[in-house]
């Protein structure tokens, strides 16, 4: 199976890099990791509705570019549906069954997903409907799939 992450924005703290790199080689043993980053959009003071969206949307541009039609994709979003780590892992193991070996994560930018990223979406997960900075969501979702993958495959995890 092979899992996409695309994240909005370029990762600087070194700490977060660190652990991004320690869940991409444990998941190493048990799918084909891809973690792409598009460039963010200067959000200008004050911002409007109208150039929030307009951000969003060419956002959106760069993280389309890199979406396959034959994969599945789970946005990451505030309003989503909340899963247990099992719940998430049972998803990802029927989609394994269903014959989609291609699962892509998208996290948004500081402003969250546009609408079209938004309609290319075949699910909308929820980690919690606290605000999260987006950086550091890359290492809750790669925790989340690491953990899905030792679920699926009967080992141990922490409870």
């Amino acid at each position: 199976m092979k899992i996409t992450v695309i994240s909005v924005g370029k990762l600087k703290e070194k700490y977060l890099k660190d652990a991004i790199a320690e869940y991409a080689k444990r998941l190493g043993k048990y799918c084909k990791l891809e973690l792409l980053e598009v460039a963010d959009e200067k959000i200008p003071d004050n911002a409007g509705s109208a150039a929030e969206s307009a951000v969003r949307a060419k956002e959106g541009e760069r993280i389309l570019k890199f979406v396959r039609d034959d994969a599945y994709v789970i946005t990451l979003e505030i309003d989503g549906a909340q899963l247990s780590s099992e719940s998430l892992s049972e998803r990802i193991e029927n989609l394994g069954i269903q014959g989609k070996s291609h699962i892509i994560f998208i996290i948004g930018g500081s402003i969250g997903l546009g609408e079209e990223v938004r309609g290319r979406s075949d699910f909308a997960l929820s980690f919690s409907k606290m605000t999260f900075p987006h950086q550091l969501m890359r290492v809750i979702l790669l925790e989340q799939i690491y953990r899905s993958f030792r679920i699926i495959n009967g080992e141990p995890y922490h409870k």
